[in-house]
């Protein structure tokens, strides 16, 4: 019997994966989950458990009433989980808190397997998860707890999910606290880890995609690409790296080898150093041609401190873009704000 992973988006950002077995409707699957998922009726009669699916294939039926979900609703994705039944793997937004709905982040355990530095800009993180891989969607994030701190910082996953080593591109910063921590890391010391969190993820690939990175803003991107890559996808697909610095550029061969697996995946460099030697300096969003927009009919994804986001925003309202779809996440040497428009 077939059986489909459904990932619950709550929205303050907590996602949780169920298991749906061919046939079964998300309301049930997720009870027998003990997720209570907002509902009365159960029949299709109130609308209380609508949500919104935001990829996958799925089955409707149609023993449910127009007040209920309205034609146009189901065409703009809007399901009753009552009646949803999947047919694939789906992701479904929930427009209310997890702890509503009688559940929490999950937390699991990792030890350190690998720390790669990268002169003064960046670190690699690989870890090795002791039990199942965790389940998370490409461009999510977790809270890593810091040895010995009673703190945690979040990072979002450099590597594809379903793999039990999993990675992160984490900034080094001067007195930081996961900075200071990871001079002196040693392998298969044991770390806790909660996650998956945040709604910056891949959608359903159904036109061009541009990518806009900022320092290890890039984290979320190669996550990313591994899924593109490992799917096959055809789509149009055009990576911008911004930094700062020469020295922040990293990685670039990691980048360079997804242009062999993604026959239509294109990149480019971006330092904002006057001084550097460079091909192209300045901003990200000077290094945006028109053709990459694809008059409106692309979707934007970007990651980076607050002033790159900042900037990229009005950069579009400045010059009329409207993108199909625009998902964005900021962040700060301690905390990440993951956001979509």
């Amino acid at each position: 019997m077939a059986c489909y992973k459904i990932a619950l988006n709550f929205e303050d950002g907590v996602t949780r994966f169920i298991e749906c077995k061919d046939g079964e409707k998300v309301l049930d699957a997720a009870f027998r989950s003990k997720i209570n998922l907002p509902m009365d009726c159960s029949d299709g009669v109130c609308g209380t458990c609508k949500c919104r699916a935001e990829s996958g294939s799925y089955d409707l039926g149609d023993d449910f009433i127009d007040d209920a979900l309205t034609a146009d609703e189901a065409e703009s994705g809007l399901v009753l989980t009552c009646q949803m039944k999947p047919a694939s793997d789906c992701v479904i937004a929930v427009p209310t808190t997890s702890v509503a709905c009688k559940t929490g982040q999950q937390k699991f355990a990792a030890t350190v397997a690998g720390v790669t530095p990268h002169k003064d800009a960046a670190v690699v993180l690989e870890l090795e998860v002791e039990a199942a891989a965790p389940a998370f969607l490409p461009g999510q994030y977790v809270n890593i707890a810091v040895p010995g701190s009673g703190q945690s910082r979040s990072y979002s996953f450099s590597s594809a999910p379903g793999e039990q080593r999993i990675g992160f591109l984490i900034k080094k910063i001067p007195g930081g606290l996961m900075s200071g921590w990871l001079e002196r890391a040693e392998v298969g010391t044991k770390l806790e880890l909660t996650g998956p969190l945040g709604s910056f993820y891949l959608r359903d690939v159904q036109r061009p995609l541009l990518f806009l990175a900022g320092g290890t803003g890039l984290a979320p991107f190669l996550s990313m690409l591994e899924v593109l890559a490992r799917t096959g996808s055809e789509q149009k697909i055009h990576l911008i790296y911004g930094v700062t610095r020469d020295l922040d550029l990293v990685l670039v061969d990691e980048i360079q080898a997804y242009a062999a697996r993604l026959p239509n995946f294109s990149f480019t460099t971006v330092v904002a150093d006057e001084a550097s030697s460079h091909p192209q300096k300045g901003w990200v969003t000077q290094h945006m041609p028109a053709e990459m927009l694809n008059g409106g009919e692309v979707d934007v994804y970007l990651c980076g401190p607050p002033p790159m986001v900042d900037a990229v925003r009005r950069h579009f309202d400045d010059n009329g873009v409207k993108p199909n779809s625009f998902h964005y996440e900021k962040f700060t040497p301690n905390a990440v704000v993951k956001e979509a428009a």
